[in-house]
């Protein structure tokens, strides 16, 4: 989403053809995903939001107590794997997004290595 909004000149394009490609089977935005971008709109949620409807995305799904069971059970497969040396640093807020789309259609994200460990049965696609 990011890519798309602030017209990046590298992945810009391209995720905006991706996302384009899965709208008719519609494009659900994490609201985690929500708040990662908020800082590029000003800090404004409502601008987010805006930009996502402008968009064809939907943005107004919560979270479930699925999702938030999904990203448990890949927050203590990360914690385990860190523990074990054999994992990097990574935020909760990815396996929180990992978490949400398990319930959709997959995820469309750049950096695929960030969940297929934590997620080897989400479909990821990349830009």
């Amino acid at each position: 989403m990011i890519d798309i909004a602030m017209a990046d000149p590298r992945f810009g394009a391209a995720s905006a053809q991706c996302v384009s490609s899965k709208l008719a089977d519609g494009v659900v935005a994490c609201p985690v995903s929500q708040i990662e971008i908020v800082p590029q709109f000003g800090g404004q949620l409502a601008q987010v939001r805006h930009f996502l409807q402008q968009s064809g995305i939907q943005h107004a799904i919560d979270l479930t107590d699925a999702d938030t069971e999904a990203a448990s059970v890949g927050w203590a497969a990360y914690v385990t794997a860190r523990r074990a040396g054999s994992a990097l640093k990574r935020p909760l807020a990815d396996l929180q997004i990992g978490g949400f789309a398990r319930r959709f259609q997959g995820l469309i994200t750049r950096n695929p290595g960030d969940f297929r460990p934590w997620f080897p049965t989400l479909v990821i696609m990349e830009p």
